[in-house]
């Protein structure tokens, strides 16, 4: 899993609360358990007409936001389904992290779970950050885990928490096998007794 330390590139402002999960990926595209290859399906019934022509209006279709690396919603993003290629699809299509005033439980979970970091901040600070937004390629937004901070363009700073544990695995490039893989030594110490104590159950 990719670390995350400092991001700092174009903020896409998505003023709608609920947003669920068929939203960011339809269920009629979750044919592959590979995480590639489901950005281009993010938020499809927003983004394409029923033609399959791009809607012009959706942010996403808009310079220059087809390159953005944050996203910025309101209240209770990613509810509905636990489907995890919702994340995968948001990863694919290059969403590093999501500024919303809060998160469906499971998505915010699988979100660490897939290198995406998602920022809690007040509805009325997620509504400056999209005035922010709209300003375009010039009004790049940092997020910096590290400091726990989101820094406007104009320099104001904006603090916010993580979970110690959570900020340590996205810092490091952690997953849950990358965790695991960190004990390795003590795994294999314990399988060795293991052996030598009960060689039986090798055989």
């Amino acid at each position: 899993m990719q670390a995350f330390t400092t991001l700092t590139g174009i903020a896409a402002p998505l003023p709608k609360a609920n947003v669920d999960t068929d939203q960011i990926i339809p269920a009629r595209f979750l044919k592959s358990i590979s995480r590639l290859g489901f950005g281009k399906n993010l938020f499809a019934n927003f983004r394409y007409r029923e033609d399959g022509s791009e809607n012009p209006d959706f942010v996403l279709n808009q310079e220059p936001y087809r390159k953005a690396e944050i996203l910025i919603a309101f209240e209770n993003f990613g509810c509905g389904s636990s489907r995890e290629h919702a994340p995968w699809a948001l990863l694919d299509f290059g969403i590093r992290c999501v500024i919303a005033p809060d998160f469906a439980d499971i998505f915010h979970n699988n979100c660490f779970k897939n290198g995406i970091l998602p920022v809690r901040l007040p509805k009325e600070v997620c509504a400056q950050l999209m005035e922010d937004a709209k300003l375009g390629a010039n009004a790049r937004i940092t997020v910096d885990l590290e400091r726990e901070v989101v820094v406007r363009p104009n320099g104001e700073e904006i603090p916010f928490k993580i979970d110690p544990l959570r900020r340590h695995l996205l810092l490091n490039g952690l997953d849950d096998i990358g965790q695991t893989l960190q004990h390795v030594a003590s795994i294999d110490s314990f399988e060795a007794k293991q052996k030598a104590a009960q060689p039986w159950l090798y055989a």
